[in-house]
């Protein structure tokens, strides 16, 4: 494993502090990074070797996800190519597998957009409104998707669309898609960039009246929300290996300021008021640490774990976001000046209290499957 973290290391030296800074400036895509993890295999890291790839298992591809953002960067533009790989490899046809993973091991296509969220649904996937109704040998895709990221930069997006009624249980009558991009948008699909806090080209997306061929289903029809269900506990495990990362950054970044400035004559780490803090922080991401990889075993495994994935993502986001607070006091104001690179991590790192899944609902879903009480919503 410290063989594959020094690898991406090396890559992400390539890529500094200014780098990242700039493309924030400006709400610039990381191209040349993209293009150089790509080179490196690296988002074809769960892809297996017989199609490109570099067949590494979730736990092994996850420690790609923390190194680049303990490195400063941010892992999100790229990050949906990895674990849409969840659904497709379990659940895609040979055909359509020999169609996409070679060029999305070589970069030749992006499989970058993940649509499954919407306006009124949000986290209630299963209330989920777009429509995908078969007429021949096409579906025609109707309805819309919000915050949907990354549609710009790809070539190919996973879409959640509802086949048929949901019944006789609520997550019956989903299906997953595989949407050429090119083929769709101004045909049928229409992109309405949103502007968000963060560096992150996320959409609205308006579907009326696309179609789409029948071979673009995965597996069998009205199976699509246990389909998805592999790639969020991926997504899950990921970005729980993310939010490890940027806690990691924060606190190495924090403990060197502390050790480094000075006031009343003496380094602030000495006070106990910038030390614990930090010492807490440091705590917490290595517990995380701890539920991302029996997470991860678990999901290598083939055994249920979405309890784990949950609960490691819950406790990596908490984790961050207590580093990023410690962090901040520890800089003081210079946290809010971008030059210091706190204030960006500090915004990157807040979302993840709220995506890809509120952590409150994270607590639901323990609650409920998890400790056996009654459903809180």
């Amino acid at each position: 494993m410290e063989e594959l973290r020094s690898a991406v290391r090396a890559v992400c030296d390539r890529f500094p502090d200014a780098y990242w800074r700039d493309l924030d400036a400006r709400r610039a895509y990381p191209e040349a990074f993209v293009a150089a993890m790509t080179e490196a295999g690296f988002l074809g890291a769960l892809i297996p070797a017989e199609y490109g790839g570099m067949g590494l298992d979730i736990a092994q591809t996850s420690v790609i996800l923390e190194e680049i953002n303990a490195s400063g960067g941010n892992a999100q533009p790229a990050h949906a190519q990895v674990y849409t790989m969840g659904t497709l490899l379990r659940h895609g046809s040979e055909a359509q597998k020999r169609e996409y993973l070679p060029k999305i091991a070589s970069g030749e296509l992006r499989l970058q957009a993940f649509g499954v969220t919407e306006p009124e649904a949000g986290t209630d996937t299963t209330s989920l409104r777009t429509t995908a109704t078969r007429r021949g040998d096409r579906y025609v895709v109707n309805g819309r998707k919000m915050y949907i990221s990354r549609v710009q930069h790809s070539d190919a997006m996973v879409l959640l669309a509802r086949t048929g009624e949901a019944k006789p249980r609520k997550s019956d009558g989903l299906s997953v898609f595989l949407v050429d991009l090119h083929a769709a948008i101004g045909h049928g699909l229409t992109v309405n960039p949103r502007r968000v806090m963060i560096n992150n080209v996320t959409n609205e997306l308006v579907f009326t009246n696309l179609e789409i061929p029948a071979g673009a289903l995965v597996g069998e029809e009205g199976k699509g929300f246990r389909y998805i269900l592999d790639g969020m506990n991926a997504e899950r495990i990921l970005i729980a290996a993310e939010c490890i990362g940027n806690g990691r950054w924060f606190v190495a970044r924090a403990s060197r300021r502390a050790n480094e400035r000075e006031v009343f004559g003496r380094p602030i780490g000495a006070n106990q008021g910038i030390q614990f803090p930090l010492a807490r922080a440091h705590v917490g991401v290595e517990a995380a640490d701890l539920m991302r990889f029996e997470a991860a075993r678990r999901f290598d495994a083939g055994e249920p774990c979405g309890a784990q994935a949950n609960m490691a993502l819950l406790l990596a986001a908490d984790a961050a976001w207590e580093a990023a607070n410690a962090a901040m006091q520890t800089f003081g104001g210079y946290s809010f000046d971008s030059e210091y690179d706190i204030e960006r991590k500090f915004r990157e790192t807040r979302l993840f209290q709220v995506a890809p899944i509120s952590t409150n609902l994270i607590l639901a879903y323990v609650g409920q499957h998890v400790l056996g009480l009654p459903r809180s919503f």
